[in-house]
């Protein structure tokens, strides 16, 4: 599929995508996500009082994604593949703000550190490096300053034919907010909608001593992905109300 082919289905979209041109091409592939409900009073400690968290039946949600990006690369030229392809593991939550629905990370991690430098450069994502490996049923990586890890082993089940409203709701997410000191960058993003198989878990042990509190038992529900093309645009500051007189 071209990018004009993805740019042209937009019928499974909450909202128009931006009227102005593209940034970045990326591919999300080989997806895990681990969903966790948490408590809400415990994940305000971790998200800006500017974004509010999304709620389902009253309830919010963490997820560990864990896949490997791919061909990464600005609009009009080529990926680099030492660069533009590493796996990453991100924790996240949802969040509303500004009419959108988007997610939120509370974590970010990638397995080469020259593409998590210049990642947090453009992007002023909060990206840091792990040792990440992987192999066709194994998903394995280790922090040092921060004690992380995760360790998983999984069999991938049948594609979900029907989606519950659960399902949907924890995949299709179009925009990403995150803080600097200043400002809540708004990032929005499109891909096709989300191909979701089910997946068991053989082994699954996850450390994270900073939301020790957060993440405490197994999680809720599980997906596989094969995985989604994704066109993301730049990002629009909205500077925070402590800072409306200051500019970067």
């Amino acid at each position: 599929m071209t990018t004009q082919n993805l740019l042209d289905t937009t019928n499974h979209r909450p909202w128009d995508i931006p009227n102005k041109s593209w940034k970045f091409y990326q591919e999300w592939n080989n997806v895990l996500f681990l969903h966790y409900q948490v408590d809400l009073a415990e994940l305000k400690k971790f998200v800006p009082k500017e974004l509010e968290i999304d709620l389902f039946n009253g309830e919010p949600w963490v997820s560990v994604v864990a896949f490997t990006m791919e061909k990464i690369r600005p609009k009009n030229l080529p990926s680099f593949k030492l660069i533009s392809n590493f796996h990453e593991i991100n924790i996240r939550t949802y969040i509303k703000s500004n009419n959108k629905t988007g997610v939120y990370f509370l974590s970010i991690e990638g397995g080469k550190r020259l593409s998590c430098k210049i990642a947090k450069g453009v992007s002023k994502l909060p990206y840091r490096f792990s040792k990440i490996m992987r192999t066709n049923k194994k998903y394995q990586s280790k922090n040092i300053e921060y004690n992380d890890s995760l360790d998983i082993e999984y069999l991938i089940g049948k594609e979900l034919k029907e989606k519950t409203d659960l399902d949907i709701w924890l995949t299709e997410r179009y925009a990403l907010f995150q803080d600097t000191n200043k400002s809540i960058n708004e990032f929005d993003i499109h891909h096709l909608e989300w191909s979701i198989n089910d997946i068991s878990l053989e082994k699954l042990d996850l450390s994270y001593p900073r939301f020790k509190d957060l993440i405490r038992s197994q999680p809720v529900k599980t997906h596989y992905s094969k995985g989604v093309k994704v066109i993301a645009w730049g990002k629009v500051k909205n500077i925070k109300a402590s800072n409306i007189n200051l500019h970067e």
